[in-house]
């Protein structure tokens, strides 16, 4: 094996150029190994179209010196197999050594901690800037893919690097696929771009001022090696547009890129799952299901979403059955800012459209959530999902500070159901409302089902339900939390014989103050959970309007804090967050 010579960039030097291939082969036989075993998986197709330009770029650059920053870093593991981080790909017991994403804390090859899209650019010209001002003379190379272009920050980067100049070497890896199929204007002309062999007289990264070559055969070591030697300590910014296959050397996953853009462990020969989980209700199959349904009956109802559509059920397949609502469905690519002001013009305008989007990528959109949609109170439906503390748990895609966020705009209604048929009441509401922008906090975890009929107008806004009366304290559990809330109600009452009142309330952007300062008149303590960061939360609010007066406030949630990969069970326990353990601060304050 020529990946046994390979513990760094500089053993890969001394390998002849026949060695390149072999290493190349070997490279996806260690990926293989990582994705099909490692129970987590990992990102397949971005990884498995990255591996000959990957030891190209080590062959001719001199990383760390030379840096290399990867967009999204979704297509890294080569590089890390290449510094020094081949273990954590080789052996099972060392899987846990690496994660998923560039991290400086694991190499100094690495530079950012990056997981979010259209970022490298942006900070290969940051690092360049500074490389001029210390007068130093190292090459800079900023990877970015073609998916990622569609993200208004990659625009930024390259429209002011090439006002900067300098050496910047940008390689767009374009595999004509983002996570979905790619959306947008741009596309046109990348595709020009390949079919004419980087001749068309279009040339979008010209029209910014940037020089630019074109590679057909992005998995030609030799070429690329060519390629990246004539640029090397280049005296400007450059733009190599390098065309690959995403899934290259993976059958299934060069035939089927979309679901292959990321997989849990499966077998190497067939691509099946190993372990097939049992078909169970969820909720982008549901949203899928309502919002078509919907849309059938009102043609101005319109789903958008930011390059994501299979984390709201509108996989593949379904997308391909939408025949007349067609119109009705907006894929934007990966541009959530996009998706959020367009959103706000549509319904400004008469129409009714609804926003799917992922917890840790609604960050990107607080300004136009405050000024686009807020601050014109635009009836939008905004549907958060991943926002939960047992979803994604990398420290780039951590879905668990939407709340602090969004509840604390004005004109904002942040919704939290608690079950299936509070979330269809909900979203159908928000919907055909016209009042205020609506975010609605999709549940995570089990779909739970109620128990009885559930209301189904909220124009009445921040009025909190008690579901069930009771003396001395109340629970108020938020959204999938209000499951947990009726554990530690039933908990309590067998331990200690107190029978807790239990609230669901509904609204996370606003007050039940009738509510609240009625518990005050039987009540010693109101204990608040929620599934998020607990400080500029949900439950302060409930601390804050209890304040001087003689109530106790208990806040259960998370502490604030990055986490990385820090397993459910243990997060649970570190931050209190069992139902044994919550009872037992309940009972340590109660005596």
């Amino acid at each position: 094996m020529a990946l046994e010579k390979v513990n760094s960039p500089k053993d890969l030097k001394n390998l002849k150029r026949e060695e390149l291939v072999e290493l190349a082969a070997d490279i996806r036989e260690a990926l293989l190994n990582r994705v099909t075993n490692y129970p987590k998986g990992g990102h397949v197709g971005p990884n498995f179209g990255m591996v000959e330009m990957t030891i190209a770029l080590h062959y001719v650059f001199n990383s760390p010196i030379d840096k290399i920053v990867f967009d999204v870093s979704h297509q890294a593991y080569s590089h890390k197999i290449l510094t020094g981080r081949k273990d954590g790909f080789l052996y099972e017991d060392k899987f846990k050594i690496v994660n998923g994403y560039t991290d400086q804390d694991e190499s100094e090859h690495d530079f950012f901690k990056v997981g979010h899209t259209s970022t490298s650019v942006s900070l290969a010209t940051g690092l360049a800037k500074a490389r001029d001002l210390r007068g130093a003379k190292e090459n800079i190379i900023a990877l970015i893919g073609d998916g990622s272009l569609s993200g208004g920050l990659a625009y930024e980067g390259l429209s002011n690097v090439a006002e900067q100049g300098g050496n910047l070497i940008i390689v767009v890896n374009d595999n004509d696929q983002s996570i979905a199929e790619n959306h947008g204007g741009l596309y046109k002309n990348l595709r020009e771009l390949r079919e004419s062999n980087g001749e068309a007289p279009n040339n979008f990264f010209k029209s910014l001022g940037l020089d630019y070559r074109y590679l057909a055969d992005g998995h030609d070591i030799n070429k690329l090696i060519e390629v990246f030697e004539e640029v090397k300590d280049i005296d400007h910014p450059i733009v190599l547009h390098i065309y690959t296959i995403k899934g290259k050397g993976l059958p299934y996953a060069e035939k089927d890129r979309e679901p292959w853009h990321y997989s849990a462990n499966f077998d190497p020969i067939t691509g099946e799952p190993k372990t097939k989980p049992e078909p169970k209700e969820e909720f982008g199959t549901i949203t899928f299901d309502f919002l078509t349904d919907k849309m059938e009956k009102d043609p101005t109802v319109t789903f958008i979403n930011a390059g994501v559509p299979m984390g709201f059920g509108f996989t593949k397949d379904r997308r391909e059955k939408l025949d007349k609502l067609r119109k009705q469905y907006v894929d934007v690519g990966i541009a959530e800012e996009h998706a959020t002001t367009f959103a706000s013009g549509m319904a400004t305008n008469g129409a009714k459209p609804v926003f799917g989007v992922i917890s840790t990528f609604v960050q990107r959109t607080y300004d136009q959530i405050s000024h686009d949609i807020a601050i014109n109170k635009a009836p939008t439906a905004t549907l958060v999902f991943g926002g939960t503390l047992k979803g994604m748990n990398d420290v780039t895609h951590l879905g668990y500070f939407d709340i602090p966020m969004i509840s604390n705009i004005p004109n904002i209604v942040y919704l939290a159901p608690t079950t299936k048929e509070e979330y269809l009441a909900m979203l159908d509401w928000a919907i055909d409302q016209n009042e205020n922008p609506v975010f609605i906090k999709v549940p995570g975890g089990a779909v739970q089902h109620s128990e009885t009929d559930v209301d189904k107008d909220y124009s009445n806004l921040n009025n909190y339900k008690v579901v069930e009366r009771g003396t001395d304290m109340a629970i108020i559990g938020l959204g999938e939390f209000f499951a947990l809330g009726k554990e530690v109600k039933e908990l309590l009452k067998e331990k200690a014989g107190i029978d807790a009142t239990l609230i669901n309330p509904r609204f996370i952007s606003g007050l039940d103050e009738n509510l609240l300062n009625e518990l005050k008149w039987n009540h010693k303590l109101v204990v608040t959970l929620e599934s998020g960061q607990k400080e500029g939360g949900f439950g302060t609010k409930i601390s804050s309007f209890y304040g001087t007066s003689d109530m106790k406030v208990l806040n259960v949630g998370a502490k604030k804090e990055f986490t990385d990969e820090v397993p459910y069970d243990v997060f649970f326990e570190e931050n209190r967050l069992t139902k044994e353990q919550i009872v037992e601060d309940i009972l340590k304050i109660l005596k």
